[in-house]
């Protein structure tokens, strides 16, 4: 990050910035974190406007400007995380990323700040160097709740980004007609017997550069063509439907928003006889659920299993479950990582086994790294897992090459 020399008037300074820096310290006191900021973004960066707390221990100044491509700000608007990161320096979502060793990230929580047209214009974050076991959704709700009270702030003093969303949502189109979507597969395996049983899909686009597939559906989010991106993944993973070996099962990501499109679904509906399944993410609220189940229930009918992604973050709370009736919940790595030291996550990871046995449904674990934690798991009541002791995302031509 680098210092932009001026803080932005809107929120860094006189009245206005001072009960912004209230709110600021109110996060941080109900969350228990070393930092909170608000940051606006501009074309392809995101500036520090206020920020309080032990601001040097963790590298961050007002003034500070650094890119989006590299920020936890583009996954948290784009599902690539939950609101609410436990862990950070062991997710494999968030270790590498370079902006978790340069402001020594150990937990984080954000929430987008919008403007009169709902769209975001920055985002409140709150970090910390420790792992941030205390986070929870009540966390997320209190850090949502004050982005709200300070987007209302900014829409009335009239504050804006001032992107050219013409030109982004051009550039956007311009790649999406390229097609140039490589598929990765990464197995989900029986951990008792170590049978790989399926393969969940993910995407990456080496011709867009930047960093990683995050900074574009964060783009493409942005600029309203979000689930134009979702659409041309998920028929790029189906190019896989069906040539993997023994019937197993491939999974496709798929937000609300994109499930909700006619035209995702058909995609899905042409490949019926395939086993097939659709991971629901759940790092953005769903406003509509009956439409929702309306879509799973066509989609079940079909053959095509629902799951929940990412259980036990964000919004994937036991009423979400509940509402969806997915025939797969995924645990989410921040309920696996550690489990093998820690009684409360043990805990609740026998209780999703009890509820999962009620239900019927198959619990798979995400984000298993270690041994002990695949113990542990296993002991606990869960089967399937997904994680890099099992196998890391391979381009989807040398899995079938290698079946």
């Amino acid at each position: 990050m680098t210092s932009a020399g001026v803080v932005d008037a809107r929120g860094g300074s006189g009245p206005a910035g001072d009960w912004v820096h209230w709110l600021l310290d109110a996060a941080r006191a109900r969350l228990g974190m070393e930092v909170a900021w608000v940051s606006l973004f501009t074309e392809g960066s995101q500036l520090i406007t206020s920020a309080t707390g032990d601001l040097a221990a963790m590298n961050v100044q007002e003034g500070m400007q650094a890119p989006l491509e590299g920020s936890y700000c583009v996954r948290v608007l784009n599902g690539q995380l939950p609101p609410a990161v436990t862990g950070a320096d062991r997710d494999p979502r968030t270790r590498d990323l370079a902006v978790t060793g340069d402001l020594h990230i150990g937990s984080y929580v954000g929430a987008p700040v919008r403007g009169a047209d709902a769209r975001p214009i920055g985002m409140l974050c709150c970090v910390s160097r420790d792992p941030g076991a205390q986070l929870d959704g009540e966390s997320v709700r209190t850090v949502e709740l004050l982005a709200d009270l300070i987007s209302d702030h900014y829409r009335a003093s009239g504050a804006s980004t001032g992107h050219d969303l013409a030109v982004r949502r051009a550039r956007v189109r311009s790649f999406l007609a390229q097609g140039a979507v490589e598929v990765h597969l990464q197995p989900v395996v029986d951990m008792v017997t170590g049978a790989v049983s399926g393969h969940e899909a993910l995407s990456r686009f080496p011709a867009w550069g930047g960093d990683g597939p995050a900074a574009l559906f964060s783009e493409a989010a942005a600029v309203g063509i979000g689930v134009e991106l979702e659409e041309m993944a998920v028929r790029a993973s189906l190019a896989a439907a069906g040539r993997l070996p023994g019937g197993l099962t491939l999974a496709v990501n798929l937000s609300p928003d994109a499930l909700l499109c006619p035209s995702v679904v058909d995609v899905l509906l042409e490949h019926v006889g395939c086993p097939l399944a659709v991971e629901i993410t759940e790092h953005s609220p769903i406003e509509d659920y009956e439409a929702v189940v309306t879509v799973t229930r066509r989609l079940r009918r079909a053959g095509i299993a629902v799951s929940v992604d990412d259980a036990g973050a964000g919004y994937a709370s036991l009423r979400h479950i509940l509402r969806l009736d997915p025939d797969v919940i995924k645990l989410d790595i921040g309920l696996v990582m550690g489990l093998q030291t820690d009684p409360a996550r043990q805990a609740m990871t026998s209780a999703m086994v009890a509820f999962a046995g009620e239900t019927g449904a198959r619990l798979v674990a995400e984000g298993v790294e270690e041994k002990a934690e695949r113990d542990v798991l296993v002991a606990r009541g869960v089967r399937y897992g997904q994680g890099y002791l099992f196998g890391r995302p391979r381009p989807a031509q040398e899995v079938l090459d290698a079946a």
